[in-house]
């Protein structure tokens, strides 16, 4: 049934629709399955997507044609439909009338997903309105917080040289303790890895005190403030709680050092909400794990890794995950630094739409996945900045001279990126940097070849 009469409406402009501020925006890479028409196939999705079916019903009344979503832009030669949701379309909370990203997500990406007229649908961008970003609640902390406690300023801190504890599953509490005490020894930030949690091996009511004890050390070894980010994951509420607790009360007055990490799209939009709004005052750390279901290019359903990011700040993650935007060992390119621009900027153009953040805290870039001292170089020239949290497993416990030397081998590449220096050069005077070199040959020969013989020539 061809429904494009009630849910297309092409004379809508983009421009109108902000200025009225009215409708979520969304863009999709659609395209129908054979023998079906585009606008045709776009009206099904926007009807399914809001107040319709795939026939019509006795029960639709006039009240109801009027929050239908709306086809604005229906361009099958580039696979561009775009669909304005009414914002009275969207569940709003029981106890304080705010928006609900799961709500976002069944309009949005629901039903629709698996309607057999359609060969795929993916949302790369969306954008919403001033009265809907004051109807989340944003990030409460940010990377300024950090660059606080770390002493250094809140604005332009710099580069925060972070790892995650490998390997990832195996440790018993004693070992995982010590790989974070060698670690803090020469660096600021440690994130428990995402399945890391409560295994029998390594129960958390141990391993949370030594980690504590751990950090205690260094810091009165260093003079230097140190940060832990752990997993409070889980499919329960409450368990969600008694964790964060147990974490809080074991850290007592160093409780503004810890972190809380949650794999906010296995345990989804839910998960993320219940840490922002109980524990407002600890650093939001949204890991992302499993995205690239949906996120990967290859995926032609959902939504892109920047629609993730961007649903991000709106829930109030402190931080997310970004990618290594083609630097690291994940899937990514260069343009991805979009995503970065989009969760810390005030403002900032996606794919599609140019949106302001009305004044809500930024969300901070968390950069992890393969990354080295002899890759951050480009990175930071690729993203413009080092204003980020940078998480380096292999990185840090991979330098030939262990993980404290392999954390200052990361903070010398960002001060020798900042100075404007020759890698090579800025290696034959800070020694971690420059075995970074001998640590990742392969890395070496690609990025810089002939290293050997100018650090021979310059040492």
């Amino acid at each position: 049934m061809d429904q494009s009469s009630r849910y297309a409406d092409l004379s809508l402009t983009e421009a109108e629709l902000m200025a009225g501020g009215k409708h979520i925006l969304c863009a999709y890479q659609m395209m129908p399955k054979p023998g079906q028409t585009y606008l045709a196939a776009a009206a099904h999705f926007a009807a399914e997507s809001s107040t319709g079916t795939n026939v019509e019903v006795s029960t639709t009344d006039d009240f109801t044609k009027g929050v239908d979503a709306l086809v604005y832009l229906a361009d099958e030669a580039n696979q561009d439909m775009r669909i304005a949701y009414p914002l009275e379309l969207f569940d709003r909370n029981m106890t304080d009338g705010r928006m609900m990203m799961v709500s976002f997500l069944t309009l949005t990406i629901g039903n629709n997903q698996g309607m057999g007229d359609i060969e795929f649908a993916k949302m790369v961008d969306f954008w919403v309105p001033p009265e809907v970003i004051r109807q989340f609640d944003g990030p409460a902390m940010n990377i300024a917080d950090l660059w606080r406690i770390l002493g250094r300023p809140t604005t332009d801190g710099g580069y925060i040289s972070g790892t995650i504890i490998k390997p990832k599953l195996g440790l018993r509490p004693e070992p995982f303790a010590r790989a974070a005490y060698e670690f803090w020894m020469g660096g600021d930030f440690i994130k428990n890895d995402e399945p890391q949690g409560n295994q029998t091996f390594s129960p958390l009511k141990q391993t949370i005190p030594l980690v504590y004890d751990a950090m205690k050390r260094a810091m009165d070894e260093t003079g230097e403030a140190k940060l832990f980010s752990i997993n409070i994951t889980a499919d329960d509420h409450h368990e969600m709680l008694a964790r964060a607790d147990f974490a809080l009360g074991v850290f007592g007055p160093d409780a503004n050092k810890l972190a809380f990490l949650v794999d906010g799209y296995v345990g989804g939009p839910g998960m993320v909400t219940t840490a922002r709004r109980n524990y407002p005052n600890q650093f939001l750390h949204y890991h992302r794990a499993g995205h690239g279901a949906i996120t990967s290019p290859s995926a032609k359903r959902g939504y892109t890794a920047f629609v993730l990011a961007k649903m991000s700040r709106l829930q109030g993650a402190s931080g997310i995950h970004v990618g290594t935007m083609g630097h690291g060992k994940m899937e990514g390119a260069a343009d991805d630094r979009v995503i970065a621009y989009m969760i810390e900027r005030d403002e900032a153009q996606g794919p599609i739409y140019f949106q302001k953040w009305d004044g809500i805290k930024a969300t901070t870039p968390i950069v992890s996945g393969g990354m080295n001292a002899l890759r951050l170089p480009g990175f930071f020239e690729n993203l413009g900045h080092g204003n980020l949290l940078n998480t380096a497993g292999g990185g840090a416990y991979g330098h030939l001279d262990g993980p404290a030397a392999g954390a200052r081998s990361l903070r010398q590449a960002y001060d020798g990126w900042a100075a404007g220096a020759d890698p090579v050069e800025w290696a034959a005077t800070h020694r971690e940097f420059a075995r970074a070199f001998e640590s990742f040959p392969a890395d070496a020969d690609l990025l810089f070849p002939g290293w050997r013989d100018r650090l021979l020539k310059t040492a």
